[in-house]
């Protein structure tokens, strides 16, 4: 080994770091755009949108993440705001040869605001290791709609994952109440727990829907219908917060979607997904 081969091997391998940021505001006119923050690999455009409130899209530059990469977002939606949230593409989490990718997002939602946090799938690829959490707080009268989708690997690419590590931790809040913690801890070996019949049952595609701050409990049994009989939907009170929580499993990624889309529809209020979902 030379003195250059020598030197290169102790430098460290450069990962993607990226944080981005958006507040919106309302005023007489509808939501408008209050604040916009971009670094590294974190990018938002904001297309335009039908309809009222904005849409952000959230960009990966580097094309997805594997370990020691970080890549955290940042959400303010003022009184009577409204923003929907999505991502470019799906996210992928490719084979780690250190460490594990950290995800984070953080939103906050003023007094009668409104978010759809709704970014499209993660997928999971063979030795792969994300660390992901979000922490929502909703003001008095906000609302929330949060989806994250998994899929472990390209059906159609003949890809299968047996080694992989995932932790994903929610909480929501409104105003200084807890009304939601979701946990997800999986792998290092995932191909026996998700064959078991009380996990995925072999499936390779998964989702959690929550619907938090409004009444959808009239919208329960369409709900349940849609997630089928290897999924399922709930409606609590926490405090008084009404909080529809669901759970999809499909064979993969594209049957997956089949259920969620609708699911989504119906929770937000029968309004059309971001345009890029069905690009």
């Amino acid at each position: 080994m030379n003195a250059l081969t020598s030197d290169l091997s102790r430098l460290a391998t450069q990962r993607v770091a990226g944080r981005g940021g958006i507040a919106v505001a309302a005023d007489s006119r509808g939501t408008r755009l209050e604040r916009l923050f971009q670094e590294g690999a974190a990018k938002l455009r904001l297309p335009r949108r039908d309809g009222g409130g904005l849409e952000a899209v959230l960009i990966n530059t580097a094309g997805g993440l594997t370990g020691g990469d970080r890549l955290a977002w940042d959400i303010a939606v003022g009184e009577g705001a409204a923003l929907t949230t999505t991502t470019q593409a799906s996210e992928k989490v490719y084979r780690s040869a250190g460490g594990e990718a950290q995800a984070t997002a953080t939103a906050q939602v003023g007094a009668g605001g409104r978010l759809a946090w709704l970014p499209q799938e993660t997928i999971l690829y063979q030795g792969s290791a994300l660390r992901r959490r979000l922490d929502v707080t909703l003001g008095s009268d906000a609302r929330a709609l949060i989806v994250e989708a998994v899929v472990l690997g390209r059906k159609a690419h003949g890809e299968t994952v047996t080694r992989a590590r995932f932790r994903e931790s929610w909480r929501v809040h409104v105003e200084d109440r807890l009304v939601h913690a979701d946990e997800l801890a999986l792998g290092p070996d995932i191909a026996a727990p998700t064959a078991n019949r009380a996990a995925l049952g072999g499936a390779t595609a998964f989702a959690t829907v929550l619907a938090v701050g409004g009444d959808e409990e009239h919208l329960l049994a369409e709900a349940r219908d849609i997630c089928g009989d290897v999924g399922g939907a709930s409606f609590w009170r926490v405090s008084g917060t009404g909080k529809l929580l669901a759970r999809l499993v499909a064979e993969d990624g594209y049957a997956l979607r089949g259920r969620l889309v609708p699911l989504l529809r119906l929770l937000n209020g029968r309004a059309e997904l971001p345009k890029l979902w069905s690009s």
